[in-house]
């Protein structure tokens, strides 16, 4: 192209010089030129906006503006199977997710509805398109729900009844992408809700019931240990061993019966003052008086004044397991620290010990009911396997978790951790 134009004025200097005209000849050349490249100009414009819609072949050019043209063409030939190959992904995409028995949702960085499948509006109740572009949180008005939002804790998924019928359970979880953008996804859990709440109903029931009989052996054999003089000798070992297994089952029963009425309340909603200080100090006392001959070294460090807002009953159940543990599984002479303190984050205790310590693979099912690390050494123990799961509800009640740290051979540190309101409504 430059060799074009080079000789294209060299021949216009030469026709301007044979005729006398140099000047004339090269404005007249110039504005042809000019006229000419304006001309494409409007051809590629014209032709871009009808492509737009039509698709069209660009116009037939030469020069420069001949391989403009057909360059942008080549572009938007390879621009448009990009983006058929795009529109198809997304296609199948929505299409598989459409076809999902559990509800998809897509939320942008404000918390507007932007796209959902069918079985939203099945579970969810949303419309389409009327809810277009809605605030999620005013078509799910659980409060539970709106905290969950808002607080962008999505490691835990949330259950909570369906906006549509509180007969329909859903489970739901939250995933973060792009800009703050969010992927809500919905399961309908109504079958595996109702299953957990007829075994809830269950050990209820059947640890209530095992009371009365329990109560009535309980009762003979303690008759019979009144009179032993005057039983075989041969039966004495026997009813030894009774009342040691119906005093296990007279535990077993307790500890199911609180932690089915755990599972079965809502959180605390009447809270009182608890002295921490005093509640640790007299399950020190007793932990002490469990360790005996073993003579663990036990350090406790506690502010006086410590006070929290709760359930006495329920935090001396879920500290007394956490300690007695500590004295059940390190060896003697074994040190075990205690330490209550506060911060902005809210209240701690932590009861760390230098025993036989949990393999993590364990850790993160310990407070799964009758779930044992160890099982020969539970049962030498003799504990129900229930005490971490109790833990883990009262903590629940008092909108607390429990933390665990351990390794075998290096000891435990299980951590109970408060948030700042049950501290914030004692200094109100």
């Amino acid at each position: 192209m430059p060799q074009r134009l080079f000789f294209g004025a060299v021949i216009v200097v030469i026709f301007g010089l044979a005729i006398d005209e140099l000047a004339w000849t090269l404005v007249v050349a110039l504005s042809s030129y000019l006229f000419w490249t304006l001309l494409q100009v409007y051809k590629l414009n014209h032709w871009l906006q009808e492509s737009e819609l039509t698709n069209n072949e660009p116009p037939e050019s030469r020069g420069i503006w001949g391989d403009i043209f057909d360059a942008i063409y080549r572009l938007q030939r390879s621009h448009q199977k990009s983006r058929a190959r795009l529109q198809a992904v997304i296609d199948r995409v929505q299409d598989s997710t459409a076809a999902l028995s559990d509800a998809v949702v897509m939320i942008d960085s404000h918390g507007n509805l932007e796209w959902w499948n069918h079985a939203a509006e099945k579970l969810l109740g949303f419309r389409s398109p009327v809810d277009r572009g809605q605030l999620i949180t005013n078509l799910i008005r659980d409060p539970a729900f709106g905290k969950y939002f808002e607080e962008k804790r999505y490691a835990d998924p949330l259950e909570i009844p369906s906006p549509i019928t509180e007969q329909i359970h859903l489970l739901f979880t939250i995933t973060l992408f792009g800009r703050n953008d969010r992927l809500l996804l919905a399961r309908d859990i109504t079958r595996l809700h109702n299953l957990e709440q007829m075994r809830k109903d269950f050990v209820a029931n059947v640890s209530h019931e095992l009371r009365t009989p329990l109560t009535v052996i309980r009762g003979y054999l303690e008759t019979f240990a009144d009179n032993a003089d005057s039983l075989p000798e041969r039966w004495l070992r026997a009813i030894q061993q009774m009342q040691q297994q119906s005093d296990r089952m007279e535990n077993l029963v307790s500890d199911l019966l609180l932690l089915s009425r755990l599972e079965t309340s809502d959180k605390i909603s009447d809270p009182q003052e608890v002295n921490i200080a005093t509640l640790l100090t007299n399950i020190i006392n007793d932990a002490k008086a469990l360790s005996g001959e073993k003579q663990h070294r036990i350090s406790f460090v506690c502010s006086p004044n410590a006070i929290l807002m709760g359930y006495e009953r329920e935090l001396h159940s879920a500290f007394s397991n956490l300690i007695f543990n500590a004295v059940k599984y390190t060896p003697a002479k074994g040190a075990i620290d205690v330490h209550w303190w506060e911060d902005e984050k809210g209240a701690h205790l932590s009861v760390m010990d230098d025993g036989v310590g949990i393999d993590p693979k364990h850790i993160p099912r310990l407070t799964e009911r009758f779930y044992r690390a160890d099982a020969s050494r539970s049962k030498m123990t003799g504990g129900t396997g229930l005490g971490l799961a109790i833990v883990k509800h009262v903590l629940l009640r008092h909108y607390g978790h429990l933390e665990i740290i351990s390794e075998l051979g290096k000891g435990s540190t299980f951590t109970c951790h408060f948030t700042p309101q049950l501290l914030m409504e004692n200094a109100a």
